[in-house]
């Protein structure tokens, strides 16, 4: 924070971000239940989320942002050098333009970046973050790192035990190097998440207003908005669309899966919301991966179920074909999974990013599309040079 006694001195970076009254008011971690309502049940279509620029106000040249669960966040200007830990909100920063200010990621690996490529003039130097996480996460990295902002919900960090960190630990990082901001957004099934909720595009918003960059956030809603409503036009009826049942597993020859429940709201399903894919796990007793429950289900747990469609996330690295000639082809061997109706009718995906951000999301919603649907849709669904005029600032 800045110190009143050199107010007569040059401001440093340091300077330029800090919380604000109803964060000094409260401590950094408070207002989980107070700060913010609950988050409710966002559209499931993603196509008219709602704005938040009402908790966002400017003075003078500073400006503050509130975001769940920390609350208002003040800054002198945008930051240039950010912390994070979420390849989501990373995805966020790249399509405001700001991808050369992500500093850090909680693993790299995670960070998918290959549609990139497809965006004239838009990338991002993934090689060069640290990572945050490795069996735990030292808090001197933060120092270390010395950012103007940690773009990190810090009760995930607080509450996920592996990485070793306490509310003492982030109260003095936020002290001593930059403040915490950031929401939890890419599932909604840990318990300790009583603090309002944001759907994809709320977050990318609150984000647009850290950056400033809030005419480039109207422009790709809008693009987003037209976009999820032209293909929904051409989906086929609900009774016609396909149940899917989404999983992680890493390995080539996956014998048990973590389950996720697409039906949880969270941020990184809203590709098959959009698309009107359903949970194959609905009304089955199976609960979703959480930090709590690290519950596995095996083939025979699948046969019960028997999914339309089975998509297995950890494979977002491979091609469509080395995912099919690997783990799909273990399963086509397979006793039990060989049984399994989305194994006959090759209806086995990639499960797409843990974490998606916009960009993602517009890639994936089409690479579902014509997955789920390929007599309805193919080749590519939205302008890829309009989408990075955008976020060139050329529109």
């Amino acid at each position: 924070m800045a110190d009143d006694s050199n107010a007569n001195q040059a401001p440093t970076r340091r300077d330029y971000v800090k919380y604000g009254g109803a964060v000094v008011g409260g401590g950094l971690l408070a207002g989980c239940a107070g700060q913010s309502d609950s988050g409710g049940t966002p559209n499931e279509t993603g196509a008219d989320d709602q704005s938040t620029t009402d908790n966002s106000t400017e003075t003078d040249s500073s400006y503050t942002v509130e975001m769940a669960p920390v609350g208002e966040v003040q800054f002198e200007q945008p930051p240039e050098r950010v912390t994070h830990y979420f390849p989501d909100y990373a995805d966020m920063a790249v399509a405001l333009g700001h991808g050369d200010s992500i500093l850090s990621m909680g693993l790299p690996s995670r960070f998918h970046t290959s549609h990139y490529d497809e965006l004239d003039g838009v990338s991002v130097d993934a090689d060069s973050l640290t990572r945050l996480s490795d069996n735990g996460i030292d808090k001197e990295l933060f120092y270390e790192l010395d950012g103007d902002l940690h773009l990190i919900d810090p009760q995930w960090l607080i509450n996920n035990g592996s990485f070793n960190l306490g509310e003492s630990d982030l109260q003095e990082v936020g002290d001593n190097v930059a403040p915490f901001i950031g929401n939890t957004i890419f599932r909604r099934t840990d318990e300790w998440h009583d603090y309002r909720y944001y759907t994809l595009y709320e977050a990318f918003e609150k984000v647009a207003q850290i950056h400033q960059e809030e005419e480039k956030f109207t422009r790709l809603k809008q693009f987003h908005d037209e976009f999820i409503a032209r293909v929904q036009t051409d989906l086929p009826p609900a009774d016609d669309r396909p149940n899917a049942l989404l999983t992680f597993a890493a390995g080539n020859e996956p014998e048990a899966f973590y389950p996720y429940r697409l039906s949880d709201q969270g941020a990184n399903k809203k590709q098959f919301r959009d698309l009107g894919v359903n949970d194959a796990l609905a009304d089955t007793g199976v609960e979703g991966l959480s930090t709590t429950d690290r519950g596995q289900i095996d083939y025979e747990t699948m046969l019960e179920v028997d999914p339309d469609s089975i998509l297995v996330r950890g494979h977002e690295n491979k091609s469509r074909e080395e995912f099919d000639d690997t783990v799909v082809a273990f399963m086509k061997d397979h006793e039990t999974a060989s049984e399994l109706t989305a194994v006959q009718n090759d209806m086995v995906f990639r499960g797409g990013p843990i974490y998606t951000g916009p960009l993602h999301h517009l890639f994936l919603t089409e690479r579902y599309a014509g997955l789920y649907f390929p007599e309805v849709y193919s080749g590519e669904l939205f302008d890829r040079t309009r989408v990075a005029d955008i976020i060139n600032g050329d529109i």
